[in-house]
């Protein structure tokens, strides 16, 4: 079959090291890697222009003496300008390394605290000692916002769990912190002049949890330390259902307006290192046309630029400084600088297709930033109470899609939009996602440790679909039988088209529906699918599997399935003619609600299903009815499969397989 021969190499190795040359993730622009390479022993400091403090935290990382009169030397320099770097040379950084200088040159401090985040994971160790390759490089990001976003007004992150994000992120250059601070459930932010904004009683979940303005300072400090921008938004005039609660006035009406000024004085003086603050406006009625300019130019007066959300207010350039669009229907204003969340929401993301569209895809259809083109905040919205607060970053997969989009925001390029493109690993891109893969893999393993971090290795991982199967009733034996080409087998004198797929999880049809292409184009509903692979073990082996027919959402009510299903289409998987039950759901509620949390259902909670490969090719197929696209227990339902085997441990994927819906493999 063709590319799986091509896939062998990733399947065998798993997360295997990229040979040869450190394993960079966002990778440079303009890198040239050459044999000398700098000892990690003792080194002088130079000339130290920008980011002195982070240097020698990094040389004490990586126990390296800093002493005068050592041989090699480190230099930081301030220039006036970086030639080659078209785009945001304020961000931009030229790093040279050789036997005997490492070289930093950036426009800003920023520019160089970068130059130091390439240089951590540059870092190759022989033995006891550590060095770094040898290398010219010209680098800089594609976009200037990179960021993400948590809806801590409808849950609650803890300040030292967003201090460990924040960290770990710009680690990988993501720049950008967007803290949804206000919601109709709960206002998170202290007020000293109306406390009784954060009275337990006014808060709709999570009562009594919410942020000091000493905490707020705090994390606008921690953010300027790891060059991250901070954006709280205070959301207005919608979503305020707490601000109605405790002063019984809407926004919009004279004596909300006068409170929610003595409010943003607050807020302001809180956050008065902070550039910019986001104020919503999106998803209410307008009942004062007064009420957005009025605050808007408020805000201004008061030394913010204001970021407002995309549907939401209408503006003209000049009336706002950014606007953020969230919905397909956000589009970019002329004059009026954008950041791209279109559908960008982990909340209803699954592990590994939806990671497949954000890789391929380019930033709002652009292939870099420009000055009406700001970049990008991949937002986390829990209208469903999710917890404990690990599984915020675990059923959302968090860490693997920020990976993601912080190497597509710094390296910019793509191939067309997210809901143009889909999320079908196709063959145009299977080759550079598989080498991104690789990357993001070795990463995880060595530097996330027992971080919530539930990906493995989905490139190879081959499946055919097809519409229908002969025999229903014997589906021991209904597998593809020895004639068949790339599209259509023979069954006892009948023919049925099937064709391949690719990837862990595969969407038959998108949570966002025809919105989002998906495997049909024009799915049906009351529709039955099949999806079959042959899987090639080299000896018998008991391992896990990630096994799904239904994502849940983080912001749906969704019932969970019923006891003894896979979900409520009677979807039916076998792995070698046996049967195989789903696990018991912990969850057992009848009544949909957003207050009672999501159990098991979601593979990332539970231990991988225990299975026994034997020696040779194993059957796997999935019987997959869809129904219809909306029920009583299921809002959006996601017409779709995961499986991928894994260590029992669910850490990695099973690198000694094939998947091989042909069994055209010669072994």
């Amino acid at each position: 079959m063709k590319g799986v021969i091509l896939f062998l190499f990733v399947l065998l190795g798993g997360y295997m090291e990229v040979a040869a040359t450190p394993v960079l993730l966002p990778q440079p622009q303009e890198v040239k890697w050459t044999a000398r390479k700098f000892p990690l022993d003792a080194v002088e400091l130079k000339e130290v222009q920008l980011c002195r403090e982070e240097l020698l935290e990094w040389l004490k990382e990586v126990q390296c003496e800093v002493r005068t009169g050592a041989s090699r030397k480190v230099e930081v320099v301030a220039v006036d300008s970086l030639p080659g770097v078209r785009l945001n040379a304020e961000e931009a950084y030229r790093l040279h390394v050789d036997g005997e200088r490492i070289r930093i040159e950036a426009v800003t401090d920023r520019g160089a605290y970068w130059a130091l985040q390439t240089l951590r994971q540059m870092v190759e160790q022989s033995g006891k000692k550590k060095y770094l390759p040898g290398c010219e490089m010209t680098d800089w990001p594609a976009f200037r916002i990179r960021g993400f976003m948590h809806d801590v007004g409808r849950g609650y992150l803890s300040v030292e769990e967003l201090k460990h994000q924040i960290a770990k992120l710009s680690r990988y250059k993501i720049n950008v912190f967007h803290w949804h601070l206000t919601e109709d459930l709960a206002w998170r932010l202290e007020s000293r002049v109306f406390p009784m904004l954060n009275d337990s009683v006014n808060f709709g979940r999570y009562p009594g949890k919410y942020y000091t303005l000493e905490e707020a300072k705090e994390l606008v400090a921690f953010c300027k330390a790891h060059r991250v921008m901070l954006i709280p938004e205070v959301d207005m005039p919608g979503h305020s259902a707490a601000f109605r609660k405790t002063f019984r006035h809407d926004m919009q009406s004279k004596e909300g307006m006068a409170i929610l000024k003595l409010l943003m004085d607050e807020v302001c003086e809180t956050f008065e290192d902070v550039p910019y603050l986001h104020i919503g406006t999106d998803e209410v009625q307008f009942t004062n046309p007064r009420f957005v300019p009025e605050m808007v130019a408020y805000m201004r007066e008061k030394g913010k630029k204001v970021i407002s959300w995309n549907p939401g207010w209408k503006y003209q350039p000049g009336e706002i400084d950014m606007l953020q669009m969230w919905s397909y229907r956000g589009k970019p204003h002329k004059g009026i600088p954008v950041i791209d969340c279109r559908l960008h929401y982990l909340n209803h993301f699954d592990a590994f297709a939806d990671l497949v569209g954000l890789f391929k895809s380019t930033i709002g259809g652009v292939q870099e930033g420009s000055p009406d083109f700001a970049g990008v905040v991949l937002a986390v919205w829990n209208d469903r109470k999710v917890e404990p607060e690990r599984n915020i970053m675990l059923e959302n997969g968090f860490y693997p899609a920020m990976l993601t989009i912080a190497e597509r925001s710094w390296q910019g390029g793509g191939n067309g939009y997210f809901y143009e493109l889909g999320t079908l690993l196709d063959e145009a891109h299977r080759e550079k996602f598989a080498e991104f893969e690789k990357r993001l893999l070795w990463h995880k393993a060595r530097h996330f440790g027992e971080e919530p971090f539930a990906y493995v290795q989905q490139s190879g991982v081959m499946w055919r679909i097809t519409d229908a199967f002969p025999n229903e009733g014997d589906l021991k034996r209904v597998f593809p039988p020895e004639k068949k080409t790339d599209t259509v087998y023979e069954y006892e004198g009948k023919y049925y088209g099937s064709r391949l797929a690719e990837g862990a999880a595969v969407y038959l049809r998108h949570v966002w529906g025809t919105l989002m292409p998906s495997f049909y184009s024009h799915p049906q509903p009351n529709h039955t699918a099949y999806a079959y692979t042959w899987v090639y073990s080299p000896r018998e082996q008991k391992v896990g599997a990630w096994l799904g027919t239904q994502n849940y959402g983080r912001s749906e009510k969704d019932l969970p399935p019923p006891a003894g299903k896979w979900d409520y289409r009677e979807s039916r998987l076998w792995i070698n003619g046996e049967e195989i039950a789903p696990p018991h759901w912990t969850a057992s509620h009848r009544v949909k609600d957003n207050e009672t949390v999501l159990g098991n259902e979601n593979f990332e909670t539970r231990p991988p299903v225990e299975v026994v490969l034997k020696k040779g090719w194993n059957k796997v197929m999935w019987k997959l009815p869809v129904g219809n696209f909306t029920t009583d227990e299921v809002r959006l339902v996601k017409w779709m499969f995961t499986t991928v085997f894994v260590t029992l441990d669910g850490r990695q994927a099973v690198g000694s397989l094939i998947y091989d819906p042909d069994r055209n493999m010669k072994l």
